[in-house]
């Protein structure tokens, strides 16, 4: 099925698309993991379960099996991440035709992170921005569903915010089918951006990425990565304060909590839960609010 119909058949119903993400495991410990919390989510019905890279495709074959065992053991929509980075134009296509062939017919395109510790692939010329790999794809693959990542408090590798979204309106109108945000804690931040979007005609789906904080450390991670993420006091204060990470992990869970219901009276098009593999807030996140 085409990630359209997934957008079209939600707005019918009035509802959300309500979707999950998780990484490919590095052991079989973690493997062992990722599998028990897949057991107890996919009984949620998620609209769509995306699966990510690694920084510069480090986890590519591993992207790649656990695509391949979601889709041939679920009954639920499986988008891989696909990013440029370290890949050839060749090599990309060779992806996008294996994943075609077996059937996974929608692909999150990304540029990517450059990688901390391997040498740096200099793009080519005509091959180095998102924009690229969505044309890449819908010149293989005409019929396929390709997401791209949105960024509602500000791509971190672009200070002019008009020179950003001028470059993301032309990777949307490559032949993007939808758009899934970064983690925010702020749904104002969020809602600023679907405005903005709106000023310059980008009127695709928007998804909002929600991911409930686990642990300081965890916290810490996410400001490292996301850049430009805005914290509110009225989340950090409670969390500086806690006693421990199971109190943290109740208190992002109740923060997220409220950003979904809230951006469920908003009617937005889409929640997408970035679960970093475990199952816990976003089933307490499901019950208490009762998606499905």
């Amino acid at each position: 099925m085409h990630i359209s119909r997934i957008f079209q058949e939600a707005r019918k119903k009035g509802a959300p698309t309500l979707s999950l993400e998780f990484f490919p495991p590095k052991s079989p410990e973690a493997s062992a993991r990722l599998y028990a919390s897949i057991e107890e989510l996919v009984p949620l019905s998620p609209s769509f379960v995306s699966v990510t890279y690694g920084a510069g495709g480090s986890t590519r074959e591993l992207t790649h099996d656990l695509v391949l065992r979601l889709h041939r053991e679920t009954n639920i929509m499986i988008i891989p991440h696909l990013t440029m980075v370290n890949s050839t134009e060749e090599e990309i296509l060779n992806i996008v035709r294996t994943y075609a062939k077996e059937g996974v017919k929608n692909i999150m395109a990304l540029r990517g992170d450059p990688p901390k510790d391997q040498p740096f692939q200099e793009y080519p010329e005509n091959f180095r921005f998102a924009k690229d790999l969505v044309k890449l794809i819908r010149t293989e693959c005409g019929e396929a569903g390709v997401g791209v990542a949105g960024f509602p408090e500000g791509h971190p590798g672009i200070q002019n915010r008009l020179k950003e979204m001028e470059y993301f309106k032309e990777k949307t109108e490559a032949g993007a089918d939808y758009i899934v945000t970064q983690l925010f804690f702020d749904n104002v931040m969020f809602y600023r951006y679907l405005d903005m979007l709106s000023f310059y005609k980008i009127n695709i789906p928007v998804v909002a990425g929600i991911m409930p904080i686990s642990s300081k450390a965890g916290l810490e991670r996410m400001a490292e990565l996301s850049g430009n993420t805005f914290f509110p006091p009225g989340l950090l204060g409670p969390i500086w304060d806690a006693k421990d990470d199971s109190e943290v992990q109740k208190i992002g869970i109740e923060w997220a909590k409220k950003q979904v219901d809230d951006l469920i009276k908003q009617k937005v098009a889409g929640i997408h839960f970035y679960t970093l593999n475990q199952s816990k807030p976003t089933m307490e996140i499901y019950r208490d609010l009762n998606l499905r």
